[in-house]
């Protein structure tokens, strides 16, 4: 089961900070991370893309869903 961070109602930069340990943390697995803010999404796609992780995106209701993929960028 994938490692999932809940970052609904956070600012930035808790998003990326609770992304980036989650990655440290746990490398070549699969994480997923909720988010409620455009701004948040944008800062986790960036980091996700200077770490080396593939990101899907899925948007509902205003919220987003980032599927981040280890080592396959």
């Amino acid at each position: 089961m994938p490692l999932e961070v809940d970052a609904r109602g956070l600012s930035c930069p808790i998003p990326v900070v609770k992304t980036k340990k989650a990655m440290e943390s746990n490398p070549q697995e699969e994480i997923i991370v909720l988010l409620d803010s455009n701004v948040s999404k944008e800062n986790v796609l960036r980091l996700a893309d200077s770490k080396g992780y593939r990101a899907e995106v899925q948007e509902s209701g205003g919220e987003y869903r980032v599927v981040l993929l280890p080592g396959s960028k």
